[in-house]
This record gives structure tokens, C-alpha cells and sequence, in this order.
């Protein structure tokens, strides 16, 4: 990629489609910029990823006092810990320097921050009530949620790119060939990499086994059109998809971000499990069954 020639803010991401309003109107505008500085210089995509891990992480810690100056602070580091989040795809997108374990760094990020706030929440919870050991496994169940949440997330945002695309060249990936990958490598040669394989293998199982009516909608379009997805079938699963939009986004950071802040600043701790137990839980149900049944349709 020639990076003296001129590139879009649209070039940085991966799709408009699948962002949503705060990250198109800051996270990402501010991400393109910073992008745009370090195109140029050493400073690696992976190097921004694992930089902003230690933000977050930071940021996370500053939660623990219940001292508001200090919360505010570290909800000032967790949005620049975003921000870099944002600006490790685009630097990416920008000079072309992709890897898979880039996208699984990337993935690990918040997962990373995610943990040290249950950690933190839980802490401050045990301090503010009688509930002892209860308060982490409270955080823990609060965690599995999470995990499963966004894992399901990703997964439906990579497959409206991989669609978009004709399904060819994307992210997108079965879990047979992420293994069959896994398996060309040895322990002893390239045991981090074989391990992140399996790991990102095991992820991609239980997505797929989650969602029946979508491996069956992809079957179909591998078998139908093994050459890529005509425009006509594209066309009509993006305005489906794009239907779904506003309800996963229910489940992105942003949204989760936002009931932490609300749950550190009115020092109700419980609030921010209690919205990921008791309302996204029934609302991912929700949104599984409500993707099923468009692919239902979409394979009639």
C-alpha cells in the first residue's frame, strides 16, 4: 500500500454498517487521526493493541478507590484506552499490516480491561455489603455473560462483512479450518501460535453452536455459489442485517461503558452486574432468536 497517497476516514474501517453512532462520530474520527500520525513511523498495529491493553488495565484500577476525581480519571484513561483500540485496526486498514494474531490480541483487549473491572467492581461491592465470596462469583457469572455476549456479537458483525464481501477475503472463519490450520503447526515449533489457534478454535465452536439456522444458511451459499455471493443475495441480507444492528449494539462496549461510568459515580456497583445478568442475558436470547428467524426467511 503506497501511504503517501490520500486515504479516506471510510478507508480505515472495515464497514460503516456495522458501527455504530458514538464510534462513527468520535471513537473512530479520532482514531483515523492518530492513525494517520503513526503511518508513517515505527509503531505497529499489534504495539498500539498491547499499549492500550495497559491503558484499560489502568484505567480499571483507578475504579477501585470510591473516590469520584479519581473514578473520573480513569474513565478519562478507559476512553483513550478505546480510542487506541480503535486506532490499532485503522493503522492496520491504513498500511496493510495484518496478522491473525493481531485480530486475536485485538479481540483479547477488552476481555483483558473487562477482567479488572469485575475484579475492581467486585472488590468494591464485598466493601459495600455483607456479601463476602458472593460478591466474585457475582462478577464471575457477570463475566461468563459478558464473554458470551460479546463473543455472539462478534460473531454476527464479522458475518456481515464476510456476506458484504461476497464471502471472499474477510475474517470470517469455520471452526473446521481454523482447526485443520491449528493442526499444520507443531507444539515445538511454533507452540504461542498453535495455541492461539486453539483457542480462537474453540471461540468459533461455540458460535457456531449457538446459531443452527445460520451454519445452514451458510452451507446453502457455499454449496449455491461457490464462486461468491451474487449482488442480488448480498443486497438482501445487508437490509435484514442492518435491522439488527440497533439491538447488538446493546452489547458493545460503548453500552457497557456507559452503565460502568452510571454504576462508579452513583457507587452502585451492583447495577452494572445486575444489567448484564438480569437484562442482556434475556436480551442476547432474544437476539439470537430474532437473527435465526431472518435467516429463516433469507433461505426461503
Amino acid at each position: 500500500m503506497n501511504l503517501d497517497s490520500p486515504i479516506s476516514f471510510e478507508a480505515s474501517l472495515k464497514s460503516l454498517d456495522t458501527e455504530n453512532w458514538l464510534d462513527r462520530k468520535f471513537y473512530r474520527p479520532v482514531g483515523f487521526r492518530i492513525a494517520m500520525l503513526l503511518r508513517h513511523t515505527p509503531i505497529t498495529p499489534n504495539i498500539v493493541t498491547i499499549f492500550s491493553i495497559f491503558v484499560g488495565v489502568g484505567a480499571g484500577l483507578l475504579f477501585y478507590p470510591q473516590n469520584t476525581l479519581i473514578n473520573l480519571i480513569g474513565i478519562v484513561l478507559l476512553i483513550f484506552a478505546n480510542v487506541l483500540d480503535c486506532v490499532d485496526g485503522q493503522l492496520a486498514r491504513i498500511t496493510g499490516i495484518k496478522s491473525k494474531v493481531g485480530r486475536i490480541l485485538d479481540g483479547l483487549c477488552g476481555e483483558i480491561w473487562f477482567l479488572t473491572f469485575y475484579i475492581v467492581l467486585s472488590l468494591r461491592l464485598m466493601n459495600e455489603t455483607h456479601l463476602g465470596a458472593w460478591a466474585f462469583l457475582i462478577a464471575l457469572l457477570s463475566a461468563f455473560s459478558h464473554f458470551t455476549q460479546a463473543s455472539v456479537l462478534d460473531y454476527y458483525k464479522t458475518l456481515h462483512l464476510h456476506i458484504l464481501k461476497g464471502g471472499h477475503n474477510s475474517e470470517f472463519e469455520t471452526s473446521k479450518e481454523i482447526l485443520a490450520k491449528a493442526r499444520s503447526f507443531s507444539w515445538k515449533a511454533d507452540p504461542s501460535y498453535k495455541l492461539f489457534l486453539l483457542m480462537y478454535y474453540v471461540y468459533t465452536l461455540n458460535q457456531e453452536k449457538r446459531t443452527p439456522q445460520l451454519q445452514r444458511y451458510l452451507a446453502r451459499l457455499r454449496t449455491k455459489y461457490p464462486n461468491g455471493i451474487p449482488e442480488n443475495e448480498i443486497a438482501m441480507f445487508r437490509a435484514e442485517s442492518l435491522k439488527m444492528m440497533p439491538l447488538l449494539d446493546a452489547f458493545t462496549f460503548n453500552a457497557r461503558s456507559m452503565i460502568l461510568f452510571i454504576s462508579l459515580l452513583l457507587n452502585i456497583e451492583w447495577l452494572y452486574f445486575f444489567c448484564e445478568i438480569v437484562v442482556l442475558n434475556p436480551l442476547l436470547l432474544f437476539a439470537i432468536r430474532r437473527h435465526e428467524k431472518m435467516l429463516v426467511r433469507l433461505d426461503q
